[in-house]
């Protein structure tokens, strides 16, 4: 019985250690300095950058439509947590030559809140695909 109940106090830790690892909504408003030039979910377009479904596991540069800098369709890096991590610190400083003009986000939990926001969202844009 004592097992169970250290076991259970463990889990209850664990989880509540995730919960706050990452929050989504709190990465929903860190998402509002990226809707000047980015845009996700199902009605998405690309417009001065390009969309951000999909965007875990997908390579850089090669969203159809969008017009990248050479820079950055030959940057030869595949989006996960710390490339992109990376990347939102110092677009120019992981990219040299990047289109994308933007002072970066610097804060390590606002960066894993973004994340947890943008990896809702499918290729096809729809939440939880």
């Amino acid at each position: 019985m004592m097992f169970r109940s250290s076991l259970l106090a463990v889990s209850m830790i664990v989880l509540t250690i995730d919960a706050m690892a990452q929050d989504v909504a709190a990465g929903e408003k860190s998402f509002n300095k990226c809707r000047a030039c980015h845009q996700v979910g199902e009605t998405a377009n690309n417009t001065v950058g390009p969309i951000l479904n999909g965007l875990f596991g997908r390579k850089s540069g090669t969203v159809a439509g969008y017009n990248y800098s050479d820079a950055n369709k030959n940057s030869g890096l595949t989006w996960d947590d710390a490339v992109f991590t990376d990347y939102i610190k110092d677009p120019k400083g992981k990219i040299p030559g990047t289109k994308m003009s933007f002072a970066g986000i610097k804060n390590e939990q606002e960066i894993k809140d973004l994340t947890a926001f943008l990896k809702q969202f499918a290729a096809d844009g729809k939440k939880g695909s």
